[in-house]
């Protein structure tokens, strides 16, 4: 499933978490990538260990967990730190694929879904687009500042190089309670269904076929 969530922040969260990203401390963001991944990653990434990273990091998380449709599509059940990116100067993150477990052995997850959450309006930066190979072609999202993108985390990914400007994401990654994504899309398709539904039969019949799909199909 790829799918975009648009104004996941609003602009004066946006600003808020621009004005409190450039006060923290960056890195080359070679650390946090995987042997393969780290031959073709060049970008920065925020310090998030210290005391105003982890109120930023705590502040992001809510809102990308507390989003209606993001739980309604991943159904999360964990989710991974947070990468708070900086990406300009030429900067870029060649083809690749997420790692299929993340973090610390007491806390691994494994990845079934991977966002990134846009923070700079691309008006502002050259470049930086989020390219996704996908079984009917490329998928390109450079999208306004706060949506998110959302897409599996087993696809081949790159984002393009950023020759003007800054570009500035936040990006992480869902372990689902429903670990097959044709299972997700499904459940996903009869919440619509039961959104716009009236009360009455029809609803109650949704209520019961989604309850028991999420029991037959939950990790």
């Amino acid at each position: 499933m790829f799918m975009t969530l648009a104004r996941v922040l609003d602009e004066p969260d946006i600003a808020v978490v621009v004005e409190k990203a450039n006060s923290l401390r960056w890195h080359d963001g070679k650390k946090t990538a995987g042997r393969t991944a780290a031959l073709v990653k060049h970008n920065l990434q925020a310090d998030l260990s210290d005391k105003p990273g982890a109120a930023l990091h705590k502040f992001l998380l809510r809102a990308v967990s507390e989003h209606m449709v993001l739980k309604s599509a991943a159904r999360p059940a964990q989710f991974s730190n947070l990468i708070l990116s900086r990406t300009e100067d030429g900067g870029n993150y060649g083809l690749h694929v997420d790692n299929a477990t993340m973090g610390p052995v007491e806390t691994r997850i494994r990845t079934d879904l991977s966002f990134t959450l846009f923070l700079s309006d691309p008006e502002d930066y050259d470049g930086g687009e989020l390219l996704l190979e996908t079984s009917s072609g490329e998928y390109r999202a450079k999208p306004p500042a706060g949506d998110l993108v959302l897409y599996p985390s087993g696809a081949l990914h790159r984002v393009t190089p950023v020759t003007r400007g800054t570009r500035l994401a936040c990006v992480g990654w869902i372990q689902s309670e429903v670990r097959r994504a044709d299972q997700r899309e499904i459940l996903f398709d009869l919440e619509n269904l039961r959104a716009i539904s009236p009360q009455g039969d029809t609803r109650l019949v949704l209520d019961k076929s989604i309850s028991n799909l999420i029991r037959m199909w939950r990790d």
